[in-house]
């Protein structure tokens, strides 16, 4: 009698999907870039801590001590697992110097206590969560008096006519399809589910690797809560269009008025 035979292993088995989230989502040496030239501009003098408020990965914290000497960073999560999982990939490959630079807090951005630093950053969308216009200023409010007397907050935010569509948007990486996926949304209370899979050349497929329960904020709504929060300027950064390819050029810069894309990214940067 035979034996039975073994499931044969699938790339979607053997993946991380901490790493394939880093590599399709995030470009840390990028923003760091954005945030750091914007804060000296604004300030007058260089950025030298942060905190990255839902660091998960603690991906950009990670780059930006080992970015310079003089630099520091907190990451704040409420998932441990995921804070373990980037002290075993990024600070463990850090020198002993740049790990004494960083602290990672478990613990909620709502109730944390942490040393003030001169920018938080709430970056991927990630303050979406919160649901309600009490509970976004409240957060807001948290981070200002996190922050130095001429500290500054950055978010990111996105938008567009597609943003209030329900579809999923595949790219194409060199081991992987990376799938964005609206998989609901409310027009009446702007809540919708958004989803992350991954497919793989052999036709496997991680479904569902990250799943998201945002209210899509409107540019006005959080320029008025950040005002209301005792910010004492916003201001939006838009990103300009490349001539040839019609597409955004990489560059943000200060704006009053945006272009009706189907989709589109900017920051938002407020200084206490």
């Amino acid at each position: 009698m035979s034996k039975p035979s073994r499931r044969k292993s699938t790339m979607a088995d053997q993946a991380d999907r901490h790493e394939l989230y880093e590599a399709s989502v995030q470009d840390p040496e990028t923003e760091l870039e954005f945030v750091s030239e914007t804060f000296e501009s604004l300030t007058g003098r260089p950025l030298v801590s942060i905190r990255e408020d839902f660091c998960g990965t603690a991906n950009t914290a990670s780059h930006w001590v080992a970015a310079g000497p003089r630099n520091r960073a907190v990451g704040v999560d409420l998932d441990k697992s995921v804070l373990e999982w980037g002290r075993r990939h990024h600070l463990s490959k850090l020198t002993d110097d740049q790990a004494g630079r960083i602290q990672l807090v478990c613990d909620d951005v709502m109730q944390v206590a942490t040393e003030p630093t001169d920018a938080v950053l709430a970056m991927n969308f990630s303050y979406y969560l919160f649901t309600t216009r009490d509970l976004l200023r409240g957060y807001f409010r948290r981070v200002r008096d996190a922050l130095v007397d001429d500290g500054v907050l950055f978010l990111d935010a996105f938008g567009g006519y597609d943003a209030h569509r329900e579809l999923e948007e595949s790219t194409e990486y060199d081991d992987f399809t990376y799938t964005w996926d609206q998989a609901s949304f409310d027009p009446i209370h702007h809540h919708m589910t958004c989803l992350i899979h991954f497919e793989f050349p052999d036709g496997s497929r991680l479904d569902r690797a990250f799943e998201y329960y945002w209210r899509l904020w409107t540019l006005p709504e959080i320029r008025e809560l950040l005002d209301e929060a005792g910010y004492s300027e916003v201001t939006v950064y838009w990103e300009g269009t490349d001539e040839e390819t019609g597409e955004g050029d990489g560059i943000y810069e200060p704006a009053e008025t945006g272009d009706a894309d189907a989709g589109w990214i900017c920051y938002l940067v407020a200084r206490k």
